[in-house]
């Protein structure tokens, strides 16, 4: 279908690209990855015909059509969302428009004419054509994909240049997609998405009927999509047959055959070159040592790419904070007339981590600067606990740092103890690496300044972090860095992001923030909440679905834990009441059975963190059996307890 051949870019004498060839055929999912500065961006210009190469070509047929969404999207418009969005049915709405002028025609001729005849035939051509492209359902479509990505009725009569940068991405792929191009270039689509519009984009695509590129930083969405994974390093591009986690795995393997093929080169040369050496001067061997010294020019010394150094990064230590972190108190708070939270109340405590989700504008970023005590509200309380010493990350303190300092002064300021003497590296996770460490902050790009607030953001001693996407300017591995940095933190943290990959490992609750400022507490990771909120929707009933709200009295929290779902007999015809002290006794039972269990779980978790279980493949396997174990035990005490609870509840009606 599209055929890339000999491709070749250079800078100076560094190839970008080197007699790059490859197919893309219809219906392909494929991941394009590789470390930042590869060339990723660059080769998808070049195949949607935004760039030109030095050498080679693109070549598609003729029916074939190229749709290219690049990071940094911005739609430039004077019309409304709605009629900026149609624009992308060009060939729709010119069909229309001829119709029109037909219909028009129509009116004003004489029906005994011949013109008349001809204009018929022309409108019935044109209503054909109107069939054949869907035209009738043009507005359901662009309906359907505005709201997948987040958008509300209201906004499809706003002007384009009233949504900000993250929106104006969001209406650049609803334009992209309608168009339905043979082949979609996606570079990093999601990093303005949450949690819902993501979801929705994953599964348009699935069903997406045409080949798909993508570049992005989000494992679980390269994970599920992608079918190839295309990497380039060095120039050259290698394909694997697999997503992102298969290309990880047999990356290793394919290491460590060239490393082993340029062992055998490397002897063989090193012999070749004793052989010239020893009989250099020997007139018998002359023909010999000529042979050999041209069999040596013709030799293609194999590369292999450096191996990244492995970099862990641990937080400063700080003194321990009370049992309770923060309390939030009947907090009220209004943009002018549109109020984001009335009476809410949250209680934060020592070891929570969670994950704060929701769709944009329900007040993710608001509630986040409320707890980072930056965000003024109008009425309410916010209360710190004892020795809690808060830390905020969000995308706008990238403004605040100094622009005539350098980077590495910049994290050296904040950074104490032995820290310090491992800062070059620490900025080298952060893809500061080399000479980049001593520009100035004002000459960095937006992302880079970003990356480099969060640095010295997490060089600060803390116990309770808040953070609003983190990743959104984190390659793969830096991601990684920040995700162990953070399994291994002993504080509290809460984090806004919609990395499902990233959070998963590193939180156990997730906190759903639903506009008009409704709060719910889900114990588990994103995943997990994910499926939990599939079952709501299957079930039809929020309040009797496969999760149940525990109203907290002491603390303003609600607690949402896994249940077994109600049996619709069970609750038309109910149930015979229990013992109410039976069931009280086996519920307080079932309470310490599960405190021992999370024990035992976070024991095992602390030991899967450490360095034994990496170097001890033996004990690392019996280590991650028990914690399955533990973990399948914990989940049915969980649901045993929900089930006592109810029964609890009903005993007491």
């Amino acid at each position: 279908m599209l055929a890339v051949n000999n491709l070749s870019i250079n800078f100076g004498e560094r190839y970008l690209f080197d007699d790059l060839s490859f197919t893309i055929n219809p219906h392909d999912r494929i991941g394009l990855v590789g470390s930042n500065g590869a060339g990723k961006s660059t080769l998808l210009k070049i195949i949607a015909g935004l760039n030109q190469p030095m050498e080679g070509s693109v070549n598609k047929a003729r029916f074939v059509t190229v749709g290219y969404l690049p990071q940094d999207a911005v739609v430039e418009s004077d019309l409304s969302l709605y009629k900026e969005v149609e624009s992308a049915f060009e060939d729709i709405l010119l069909i229309e428009e001829e119709l029109n002028e037909a219909y028009e025609k129509l009116a004003v001729t004489d029906h005994t004419t011949e013109e008349y005849a001809e204009l018929l035939e022309i409108i019935g051509e044109l209503q054909h054509k109107q069939e054949d492209a869907d035209a009738f359902r043009l507005k359901s479509k662009i309906e359907t994909v505005l709201m997948g990505l987040g958008f509300s009725v209201p906004d499809l009569d706003r002007g384009v240049g009233e949504f900000s940068g993250g929106w104006q991405m969001r209406i650049a792929l609803a334009k992209l997609l309608l168009r339905e191009p043979s082949v979609l270039l996606l570079d990093e689509p999601t990093n303005h998405l949450d949690i819902e519009s993501l979801q929705w984009l994953e599964q348009y695509l699935q069903n997406y009927n045409g080949a798909i590129i993508l570049v992005s930083h989000d494992r679980a969405f390269l994970d599920t999509l992608t079918k190839k994974t295309f990497a380039l390093s060095l120039g050259k591009m290698e394909v694997y047959a697999g997503n992102y986690s298969y290309f990880e795995k047999e990356r290793v393997v394919r290491r460590e055959l060239v490393m082993n093929a340029k062992k055998n080169q490397e002897q063989q040369l090193k012999q070749t070159q004793e052989f010239i050496d020893r009989f250099r001067y020997k007139a018998t061997k002359a023909r010999q040592v000529q042979s050999r010294i041209k069999q040596m020019e013709k030799v293609e010394l194999i590369e292999v790419e450096d191996e990244e150094e492995e970099i862990h990064f641990h937080f400063p230590t700080a003194q321990q904070s009370g049992r309770v972190v923060m309390e939030l108190k009947g907090l009220r708070k209004a943009y002018g007339g549109t109020v984001v939270y009335d009476g809410l109340d949250y209680t934060i405590e020592r070891g929570d981590r969670v994950a704060i989700v929701g769709v944009n504008g329900a007040g993710k970023s608001t509630l986040s600067k409320i707890a980072a005590g930056v965000e003024p509200f109008q009425a309410g309380e916010r209360k710190e606990g004892y020795n809690v010493i808060v830390s905020y990350f969000a995308q706008h303190q990238a403004e605040e740092l100094d622009m005539n300092k350098e980077v590495l002064q910049t994290v050296d300021e904040v950074a104490v103890g032995e820290i310090r003497t491992r800062l070059r590296t620490i900025l080298g996770s952060f893809l500061f690496r080399g000479d980049d460490v001593f520009k100035k902050v004002k000459v960095l790009s937006g992302g880079e300044k970003s990356r480099l607030a969060l640095a010295k953001m997490l060089l600060a001693p803390a116990n309770f972090l808040i953070m609003d996407e983190p990743t959104n300017h984190l390659d793969m591995r830096s991601k990684k860095v920040l995700q162990e940095a953070l399994h291994e933190f002993d504080g509290t943290y809460l984090i806004v992001s919609h990395d499902r990959a990233f959070l998963d490992s590193i939180v156990n609750k997730v906190l759903e923030i639903s506009p008009g400022g409704r709060l719910r507490v889900y114990l588990g990771n994103v995943s997990e909440y994910i499926e939990a909120k599939k079952r709501e929707k299957s079930a039809g009933n929020d309040q009797r679905s496969s999760m149940t709200v525990e109203q907290r009295p002491d603390s303003g929290r609600k607690t949402v834990t896994p249940a077994a779902p109600v049996k619709e007999t069970e609750k038309k015809e109910g149930k015979p009441k229990k013992n109410l002290f039976q069931v009280k006794k086996r519920l307080e039972q079932t309470e310490k059975a599960i405190a021992a269990k999370e024990q035992e779980k976070a024991s095992l978790e602390k030991r899967m963190a450490g360095e034994e279980f990496a170097k001890y493949p033996v004990k690392a396997k019996t280590i991650s059996a028990e914690y399955a174990a533990v973990t399948k035990a914990l989940n049915e005490l969980m649901e045993e307890w929900a089930k006592l609870s109810e029964e609890m509840e009903q005993n007491e009606t």
